[in-house]
Order: structure tokens, then sequence, then C-alpha cells
């Protein structure tokens, strides 16, 4: 959403406010700093272990006011957390209108990813604007029945957001890892933290990790998401093996410039699917459907699900094989040209 947040600040005859949940107190903070964003509604909503139900009561309540007070023609929220949902559903009971950022994904299995498939669907629903990254996302919405006309295709905000990043300097920390370990390795950059890999999914990750270090010139490289659900298997599995380095959750701006370094990234993320293809990076991602399916039709992207063995033997295939390592990383991006945010304010004004 920064790109949109930025760019609605200088657009004439627009009064834009910006209010965030904090679902993510840690990543939300270093993204508001990196892109001077200063919030007008804070709802500091993180709590340690909340149930989803306990953080959809909290956003419903504590969101609530702020549409009172302010009384928006528009609200925009982007993608598929449950602040996603709740807020999509809180516009209608107060006749909002609600513009969808990256909208029409879709996996139509309900749990993979879960939650994030139904809050999708649920903003899907209720909104009044559908911004879809891409044709494949517009296509869902109208089987959908979505009518056309609320319906624009933008490429995704994300692109726009990691032209801006990956244009700031690298940070020292980044230089300094690259510099000690990468010096004669291939860096594999791994992200894990899916709900679904939560348990066995997550140690057959960890598994498949320790049989790609013992590759003669592989460095692994993993910030691990603070959720103990990820923390425990990875410091236990992983902690003390050789060639795999374990560190703290990256801030956006140091990840991009480590992802900038990496030959190959292992992922369950949604946003890196479509940033890794950006520089040209093989991606194998961790999961058994995707709802970004064109970056596996466009050969960027290959699903490998969460077995050990699966994962091995992809990875080992483009670490050894440089036509099939040139094949994906030479594969177009469909994910954007890095002016999403510009068309999604456009179409708003238009409207």
């Amino acid at each position: 959403m920064a790109p949109i947040v930025r760019l609605l600040k200088t657009t004439p005859n627009v009064e834009a406010r910006v209010c965030v949940t904090a679902q993510h107190r840690q990543m939300l903070d270093q993204v508001l700093n990196l892109f001077e964003i200063k919030t007008d509604y804070d709802l500091d909503l993180m709590r340690e272990n909340q149930s989803l139900a306990q953080l959809s009561a909290a956003i419903f309540t504590n969101l609530d006011p702020v549409f009172t007070d302010f009384k928006p023609d528009w609200v925009l929220a982007q993608g598929d957390t449950t602040t996603v949902a709740i807020t999509s559903l809180l516009a209608y009971y107060h006749h909002i209108k609600f513009g969808h950022v990256e909208a029409g994904l879709r996996t139509h299995d309900k749990y993979q990813p879960f939650p994030e498939e139904i809050n999708r669907r649920i903003a899907g629903v209720t909104a009044d604007m559908h911004f879809a990254p891409t044709d494949w996302s517009r296509q869902n919405l109208l089987r959908e029945g979505v009518d056309e006309s609320i319906i624009k295709v933008t490429g995704n905000t994300v692109i726009d957001a990691l032209q801006y990043v990956s244009k700031q300097p690298e940070p020292i920390v980044i230089t300094e890892l690259v510099t000690s370990r990468l010096a004669t390795k291939r860096l594999i950059l791994v992200t894990a933290h899916r709900r679904e890999n939560f348990g066995k999914p997550m140690e057959d990750i960890c598994h498949a990790l320790i049989e790609l270090a013992k590759h003669r010139d592989v460095e692994i490289v993993w910030p691990v998401h603070l959720n103990p659900n990820v923390q425990e298997p990875a410091n236990r599995l992983l902690k003390n093996v050789g060639h795999i380095t374990l560190l703290p959750p990256l801030d956006y701006l140091p990840l991009v410039h480590l992802m900038k370094h990496a030959a190959l990234i292992l992922t369950d993320s949604g946003g890196i699917q479509e940033e890794a293809p950006a520089f040209g990076i093989p991606t194998l991602v961790l999961r058994d459907v995707t709802e970004r399916p064109e970056g596996v039709a466009a050969g960027t992207l290959k699903l490998v699900g969460t077995e050990t063995s699966s994962i091995v033997k992809e990875a080992k295939r483009l670490l050894n094989d440089p036509s099939a390592y040139a094949e994906m990383s030479r594969a177009s991006n469909p994910y954007g040209d890095g002016h999403a945010a510009e068309k999604i304010i456009q179409a708003l004004l238009n409207r």
C-alpha cells in the first residue's frame, strides 16, 4: 500500500488518511519508516498468541470509531490479511465504498492458504472496485459474477514498492553478510511462515535445507519468522548445521537487497513470488497450490510442496543444470510495470 499512500498525499483535491491495525507490529513499523509514512490512526492490535477470532473482534471494535470519525468516501485495503477481510465488512456496514487492492487472487481451496483464501473472497464480495494485478485475477472475478465495469487490471503495487526500495543504498548488514559468507558460494534465500506449513511440513522443509547445505558451493540464509511455530523447528534442526545461517526477521530494505544477491529462492510467501521474478531469480514455492499461478505459467516459479525429497530434487536440478536455471531466470515478470498505484488512483478519480 505504500506507493498508493505516498501518491495520494500529492494528489489534488483528495484528503487521505492512513489507519493501521498493527496486526504485525514489528514488520509494520520498519515499512512505515522506510516509506516515510505517517499514520493518522494506529490501532495497535498485536497481542501475543491471539486467535483469529480475537484479532477479528478487536479490528471490528477499534476500526468502527475511525470510520465514524473520518466518514471517508472510499476505504482501500490490500491483499488477504484478517485486517482486509474485517475492514471490507465494516465498510459495508457503514455504507462506505471499499476498494480491494490486489483483488481476484484464488487457489479455490479454502484451507490453502489459511485463512488468506477466505479473507480474499470476503473482500471480493463486498468490494465496490477490484484492482486486479493481472488478467488471470480479473477472469477469476468475472467467473464469480463481478461486474466488468468495477474491475481494473493495474499490475501489483508490490512491484512499485520493490522498484523504489531496490534503488536505496544497500544496508551495511547485507554487504557484510555477502562479503563474509558468499565470496565463493551461491546464496539460497529461504522464507517460510504459512500457517498450513506449521508442524510436519515445516520440519520437512528444514530437513530439505540440511540436504541442500551439503552441496559444495551453497550457502543458505533464512531470516526466521517470529512465530514460535517457525522459530522452534528452525532452531532445533538447523542452528548448528554448516552453511546454514539463521537470521532474525529482516526489515524490507535489507530483505530486498539480500534477494538481489540470491541465486535461488525457496519460499511460501505470497509477495516474494512476485518480487523474485523482477530480479530474474528462480523461485521454488513451498506450497501445493498458489494464488499466483501467472508466475508458474510464465516459468518464473515452480510449485514443489513441502516434501523433503521434492524440494531437494528441484533445487539440485536448478543448481546443477545451467540450461534449466537460465530458462527460469530469463522468464518475464507477469506482475506489472511499477505504475500500479497511478492506475489505481486514476481509476478512483474517474469514478
